[in-house]
């Protein structure tokens, strides 16, 4: 972990979360827990902890189907470790398929 980034910026966490600058934006204005710095020039850079953020609301609004805002920052703030582990188990699955549509445009 030493050689790691401590700031990512917005393109860099819109690619690695999956979710678009735009709807970013909006979620920095709706969640309290989401706070990117922002440089002079209103560059916006996020930590690992603020990446970690994204992917549990849009864990909670794609998967839970939790689609209000209201609702989902009260599940954000419940914080329970059965989603956090649910939520685990999603992405490594999320990453195997990809993995495996990889090899299968590999072998075709």
């Amino acid at each position: 972990m030493d050689g790691e980034k401590k700031y990512y910026s917005l393109r860099e966490t819109e690619t690695e979360t999956g979710v678009p600058a735009s709807t970013l934006r909006y979620w920095e204005k709706q969640f309290e827990e989401l706070s990117p710095r922002k440089d002079g020039h209103g560059n916006r850079y996020y930590t690992r902890e603020d990446q970690e953020v994204i992917k549990r609301i849009r864990y909670i609004r794609d998967e839970l189907k939790i689609t209000r805002i209201e609702a989902i920052r009260k599940e954000l703030k419940a914080n329970t470790r059965h989603s956090d582990e649910r939520q685990s188990a999603i992405e490594i699955l999320m990453r195997v398929r990809d993995e495996l549509c990889e090899i299968r445009k590999m072998i075709k």
